[in-house]
């Protein structure tokens, strides 16, 4: 016995329009869902290490990337990227300033070492103590 399955254009819309019907209730659900959120994928990084591994191991990144095709890409960053873009780093910009702020005190406390003639090979140190001091305020965050 066959089973009964509707067609796929249906099903999406269907999807659509009850998941933009259920805008309020979604807020509902995560309005103070934060500390569960934090505590149980937390206790899941052992999982997401292994699934991430085995995933890599067995290239389905690759497949996926593969699967959905420069042209999914495009098209979905030229249009609800490119609508999104704007709103989206307004409402990032508190977090983005939060999280920059280290690295910019970092390069201004720094004492880089005299520059040196164009060409000089003792100019990469400057540029080194800047990546050195980077790196280190990454693995301290």
């Amino acid at each position: 016995m066959a089973i009964n399955v509707k067609d796929a254009a249906s099903s999406a819309a269907k999807y659509v329009q009850r998941a933009q019907a259920a805008a309020p209730a979604y807020q509902a659900g995560v309005q103070n869902a934060g500390q569960t959120w934090q505590t149980n994928t937390a206790a899941s990084n052992d999982s997401y290490v292994a699934g991430v591994t085995a995933a890599a191991n067995a290239g389905r990144f690759q497949k996926g990337v593969n699967n959905a095709g420069a042209s999914k890409y495009s098209t979905a960053a030229a249009g609800k990227g490119a609508q999104r873009y704007p709103s989206g780093v307004a409402a990032a910009g508190p977090a983005w300033q939060a999280g920059t702020a280290p690295y910019l005190t970092t390069i201004a406390n720094l004492t880089l070492p005299p520059r040196r003639p164009t060409g000089d090979p003792s100019n990469y140190q400057r540029s080194q103590a800047v990546g050195t001091a980077l790196r280190t305020q990454k693995l301290n965050s």
